[in-house]
């Protein structure tokens, strides 16, 4: 009976079981049922119906396989082309941030002389990840290049990077023996480096480049200066060019004005000198010359601070020279002729200040004399007599109180009184208390002879028509010819006489200023200068001498004043310049006092 029970139990429980797996089945098939649309969804997507797994997981692999040995290939490639292509090829890719000498346009004078073009120059670089000893090779590079910073170069060798430069520009023959070493990890490049022929003669205005041949200083900064679009324009791409740039500057004009400023500049001892040819119809600056002056191929000279271009850099108070344009400022007022007089028998009295003559008539004074005997007197009381606004307007119109602008980036503002009153008009009115760039002041001297046209000074080649389009009328043309009668006077009785070359019909204007040295105006430092124009009665070129600091000579009878110095200068300037100009003498010419009769009679 028990075990009856037992094998019922059993069977009930065997039964039990079949329906437990009986459900189990089902639940199974009800799970299936609600997973089977996404998988089979999946799997369409994937593979689509009734694919052969199998196949697309060998596709799959071969596929795999395929991608590997073409990432090979290229790597193997790679490792060929780097074995067989020179070092300076690969070191060109890899630093191209780190060289940047791109060629440059030669510079041409009017003429088509060179004064600056580009050669190709070997640079040295090293790899140093495979440099495998480093002393070794700055013990052997210092043997070749003697000038390198051995401590730096070791210090490059053994840095982790895989560029660096070790020497610019280095000579054929030390490439040679650098070569000869056979040192791994070092390597060279050519570059364009930048070579100036005439050396110091041009420097102030052509300038100088960096390591990179980037411009620095002078025109070669101002074409770097104009952009990508105009430096095409004007021939600068990273390739050789044909397309030059070519400059006012003639560079026989230019050596023979340098020739005769070194001279003065021993004679008389003066700290610095310097000298200007320009054309007077087109503001071309033909000449330009500051000494001391420095190397184009050595630009280091530059830093020295007593090698400014004291033309363009340099403001000075000018001294008489001014005088020029006080008087031109007077007769174009209309309200002051040349028969007017002005009285010069005492110093004038101004507050706490007295205005002398250097040379003292102690009469009164017409305005031809107050301009031959150069008298701050009649200067100061034409200037008070038109009145501080009037001076003032009529300086700004000849560009004197604005920064003058041209190629030549290297410019100074003019140091313009800042409470401009009446003591301010009596001392500008002589020359004394502003202060403006010699370049500047030509400017306004070649407005006054030119027929009264303010033409802007170039460096670039221009012509007469052109530099119309760039001209302002600033005073009347008869008032261009009253000032070139009185220039023109000047050389032939006044205090410009030594500069009277027979031929060219000279006229001009002395200037001699006193310079302030610890706030005080010394009477033993002083800054003279020389205006010509020639000839004087068909204008053509326009020459500045001017001497910083000059010394008495017993020639001079101990005088360092400008008709002593600056204008024998300019003298000499002019005849040998005026011939390589094309100017052809001219005899027989009349004298200023015919010249102004024909044209600038006065109607009162």
């Amino acid at each position: 009976m028990s075990a009856y029970v037992a094998s019922a139990s059993g069977s009930a429980s065997t039964a039990g079981g079949f329906a437990t797996a009986a459900g189990s089945v089902h639940g199974g098939k009800a799970a299936q049922g609600g997973e089977s649309w996404r998988r089979r969804l999946v799997r369409k997507l994937l593979y689509g119906n009734n694919v052969d797994r199998d196949a697309k997981a060998r596709a799959r692999l071969g596929l795999a396989i395929l991608a590997f040995a073409v990432g090979y290939a290229v790597m193997a490639g790679r490792l060929i082309m780097f074995a067989s292509v020179p070092d300076s090829q690969i070191a060109r890719r890899n630093s191209a941030a780190d060289a940047v000498s791109t060629a440059r346009p030669e510079i041409l004078d009017r003429n088509g002389e060179i004064l600056a073009t580009d050669i190709r120059a070997p640079s040295l670089f090293a790899e140093p990840h495979r440099i495998i000893d480093v002393d070794e090779a700055v013990e052997l590079l210092a043997e070749i290049v003697p000038d390198i910073d051995v401590a730096e170069i070791r210090e490059r060798l053994s840095s982790k990077r895989r560029f660096a430069w070790l020497k610019r520009e280095i000579t054929p023959k030390q490439r040679a023996d650098i070569y000869r070493l056979g040192l791994p990890g070092l390597g060279f490049m050519q570059e364009s480096k930048r070579i100036y022929p005439n050396g110091n003669a041009v420097s102030h205005v052509v300038g100088h480049v960096n390591v990179d041949n980037q411009g620095i200083a002078g025109i070669e900064r101002w074409l770097d200066s104009r952009g990508l679009a105009e430096l095409h324009m004007a021939g600068l791409t990273t390739d050789r060019l044909d397309t030059p740039v070519e400059l006012s500057i003639d560079l026989r004009a230019q050596h023979a004005l340098r020739d005769e400023l070194i001279k003065a500049r021993s004679k008389f001892k003066a700290k610095g000198v310097a000298g200007l040819v320009t054309d007077a119809r087109t503001g071309e600056v033909v000449a330009m010359v500051s000494l001391p002056d420095y190397d184009s191929n050595n630009p280091r000279e530059a830093l020295d601070r007593d090698r400014i271009n004291r033309l363009t850099v340099g403001v000075y108070e000018m001294g008489s020279t001014f005088k020029s344009l006080t008087i031109a400022m007077a007769l174009d007022s209309g309200r002051i002729g040349l028969k007017d007089s002005f009285d010069a028998r005492a110093p004038l009295v101004y507050g706490k200040h007295t205005v002398h003559d250097f040379h003292p008539q102690n009469r009164i004074l017409t305005v031809p004399e107050i301009f031959t005997y150069s008298s701050n007197i009649g200067s100061a009381r034409m200037a008070l007599k038109l009145g501080v606004e009037y001076h003032k307007s009529f300086l700004r119109k000849l560009g004197q109180l604005d920064r003058l602008r041209t190629e030549v980036p290297e410019s100074t503002d003019p140091l313009v009184p800042r409470n401009w009153g009446e003591l301010n008009t009596v001392t500008i009115a002589f020359g004394h208390g502003l202060s403006v760039a010699p370049l500047q002041a030509m400017m306004a001297v070649g407005a006054l002879v030119n027929g009264g046209n303010l033409i802007p000074p170039t460096f670039r080649k221009r012509t007469e028509q052109e530099a119309l389009t760039y001209a302002t009328r600033v005073i009347k043309p008869e008032t261009s010819e009253k000032m070139r009668y009185l220039m023109r006077l000047n050389v032939e009785k006044g205090t410009a006489t030594k500069a009277d070359v027979p031929g060219y019909y000279v006229g001009g204007k002395t200037g001699t200023a006193e310079k302030v040295v610890a706030g005080r105006y010394s009477k033993t430092r002083v800054l003279t200068s020389f205006t010509a124009v020639l000839p004087a009665d068909q204008p053509r070129y326009l020459v500045l001498i001017m001497l910083d600091e000059p010394q008495g000579l017993p020639e001079t009878n101990g005088f360092a004043t400008s008709g002593w110095n600056a204008v024998p200068v300019g003298g000499a300037v002019i005849a040998r310049v005026a011939p390589l100009l094309g100017l052809e003498p001219r005899f027989e010419l009349p004298k200023s006092d015919q010249l102004i009769l024909a044209s600038a009679r006065e109607s009162r």
